[in-house]
């Protein structure tokens, strides 16, 4: 089963959350093979369907003066950040080959972020309680994931080097007593988002035992301007 990476750059979570949409159905279609979106999102926050508002800690007008959208998600989990220095990894995975077994699934996508961390001298782990991955009590990468007739939508996104202030704004996955971490605060250095995005996916392909190929957004409603780096409708 081969695997063809977008590389997106940054994109509205509105808009690549329709993209996703369109890319789930055609793969439950099986028009498409399985596809793995990489991109980072400007700054956003996002609620997953049984997040709680109480969780979002400053109005809306503090959100709206430091231009932070927040977006209501049909993904799992609570409140998560999205913003620049973030890698973003959206699979759209059929998962009838792969054991009908979303916990697994689950299981390698932090297997990969885990092994792509290794190789900049970082050790995390799981825990078993809360899905992502975490060095203590701290989560380094959020997982939300939605899955329609076996075939997965949203995924991970791992802390390369965001900007952290804006985890202020909100109990981070729902947690009060837990803060996020990024790679550039653990290193001390910003890692350039490039090499990250190059190991991440040599591990996805080793983790999720699937050659990779890079390709463009299908024919679609959608046309990628990489010159304006942003999506088209």
């Amino acid at each position: 089963m081969k695997c063809l990476v977008y590389q997106l750059g940054q994109i509205e979570y509105s808009e690549c959350l329709q993209l996703q949409r369109d890319l789930q159905q055609q793969r439950i279609d099986g028009t498409i093979p399985d596809v793995l979106l990489l991109l980072e999102h400007p700054p956003t926050l996002t609620l997953g369907k049984t997040g709680r508002m109480e969780n979002i800690l400053v109005p809306a007008s503090r959100l709206q003066q430091e231009g932070i959208c927040l977006v209501s998600s049909d993904r799992g989990g609570d409140a998560t950040y999205h913003g620049p220095g973030q890698l973003v990894a959206y699979p759209i995975l059929s998962l009838k080959n792969r054991g009908q077994d979303v916990r697994q699934y689950v299981r390698n996508l932090e297997e990969t972020a885990i092994r792509t961390l290794k190789d900049f001298g970082i050790s995390a782990g799981r825990d078993k309680a809360h899905p992502g991955v975490w060095i203590d009590r701290e989560e380094i990468a959020a997982i939300g994931v939605s899955v329609k007739n076996w075939v997965t939508m949203h995924g991970l996104a791992l802390n390369v080097a965001p900007d952290m202030v804006h985890y202020a704004f909100i109990n981070p996955c729902g947690f009060t007593d837990r803060k996020a971490a990024s790679m550039a605060d653990i290193l001390g250095r910003e890692i350039p988002m490039e090499t990250v995005v190059s190991t991440f996916i040599e591990h996805f392909s080793d983790v999720f035992e699937t050659p990779v190929t890079f390709g463009s957004i299908p024919p679609g409603p959608y046309v990628r301007d990489r010159a304006k780096n942003n999506l088209m409708i």
